[in-house]
């Protein structure tokens, strides 16, 4: 069933979203979740944010896997260029689907794909644009108890009721707002040579 590949692949990546993502390619991998820093620098733009932490992520665990094919990606929300984070929590997520109702929000999805044997390093962001419908506080309040999407950015998740909140998304790989841009990975992997189909 599973193809082998020579490297290893490692998911950079302790999101269960993104996991099950990867699985979709039918290539064997493991999953390793670094330790890094992911404050914002000063200055710094959402998309180098994004690409700089992906990177981050990859190089972190080539430390301990030097023989290793590793997928870094990171994820930043935007609304008129102010970050979006995770909101954690009830009132938090309300503050922001409140600032997001009827607005368009960008999703960066950074994309990275590191080869610790060669040092080759090919990185991208994939943007993903989210129109968000007009919702009333009521919606808001009914989306929120029923989702309870605190662990994602822009407290909305596509693959489940967040849906019913979005009027409209556009971008060239709907996987890069769930935060893994396969079709990009595709065209990484095959690159370094590894072969999906």
């Amino acid at each position: 069933m599973h193809t082998h590949v020579n490297p290893p692949l490692i998911l950079a990546s302790s999101s269960i979203y993104r996991r099950e993502l990867l699985t979709h390619l039918q290539i064997a991998f493991t999953c390793i979740s670094p330790d890094v820093d992911e404050n914002v620098l000063p200055g710094e733009r959402p998309e180098q944010t994004a690409l700089r932490l992906a990177q981050m992520k990859a190089r972190k665990v080539a430390v301990e896997h030097p023989d290793a094919l590793i997928i870094g990606c990171d994820q930043v929300a935007t609304l008129d260029g102010l970050q979006l984070g995770k909101p954690l929590n009830h009132d938090n997520a309300t503050q922001q689907l409140r600032m997001m109702r009827g607005r368009e929000v960008t999703f960066h999805s950074a994309l990275c794909l590191f080869n610790a044997v060669t040092g080759s390093m090919r990185a991208e962001v994939v943007p993903y644009v989210v129109l968000f419908r007009s919702l009333t506080d009521t919606q808001i309040e009914s989306y929120l108890l029923k989702e309870q999407p605190y662990h994602c950015a822009g407290s909305a998740k596509s693959e489940g009721l967040g849906i019913a909140i979005i009027e409209k998304m556009v971008g060239d790989d709907p996987n890069a707002l769930i935060g893994l841009p396969l079709i990009k990975l595709v065209s990484m992997l095959q690159q370094e040579g590894v072969n999906v189909i």
